[in-house]
């Protein structure tokens, strides 16, 4: 079975993506796990809410059609500001409209999910779940930026997911 999985960081300003596929062969004994591709959707700080929205949304269409995921995962909402909270969240409910338009199911995780399911620990340093993305994807780097690496951590949280990704 192939499953090609979408991992979103959101953001208004940057929105991570990560794209990973994975494969469990017949004999549900071996499994595979590459990197497909990953980086972010600017906007700029100075432009207009409207058009920062319709920017994501263009962009997050335009990346679906490249490369048609079967899943998507969203990071869930958590935040220490109230400043940023209202934004971001407008800036996830185009994600979530555009990834339904595309008829993408898509699945949630909390930070502290995604770090346990990465390092085994939910409130594991940001930089050990950056080198666990790395280990697990056999690359010899951590990502950059690090909206990218959290969007893999996303995706692979999924994978990691006897429920979501039978093994």
């Amino acid at each position: 079975m192939k499953k090609r999985i979408l991992g979103l960081d959101p953001g208004l300003a940057i929105l991570g993506f990560g794209i990973i596929d994975t494969e469990i062969l017949k004999n549900h004994e071996n499994h595979h796990l590459a990197l497909v591709d990953f980086g972010v959707i600017k906007t700029p700080a100075n432009q207009e809410m409207g058009q920062r929205l319709c920017t994501i949304y263009e962009d997050l269409h335009e990346l679906i059609n490249q490369f048609k995921p079967d899943l998507a995962v969203v990071e869930k909402l958590f935040f220490y500001r109230m400043g940023n909270t209202i934004s971001i969240a407008q800036a996830r409910g185009v994600l979530m409209l555009v990834l339904t338009q595309a008829q993408i199911p898509f699945i949630e995780f909390t930070p502290a999910q995604i770090k346990k399911a990465l390092t085994g620990y939910g409130n594991a340093p940001k930089i050990e779940v950056q080198e666990a993305v790395a280990r697990e994807l056999n690359l010899d780097y951590i990502p950059k930026p690090d909206d990218a690496a959290d969007a893999l951590a996303v995706a692979l949280s999924a994978w990691f997911d006897d429920e979501i990704i039978p093994k």
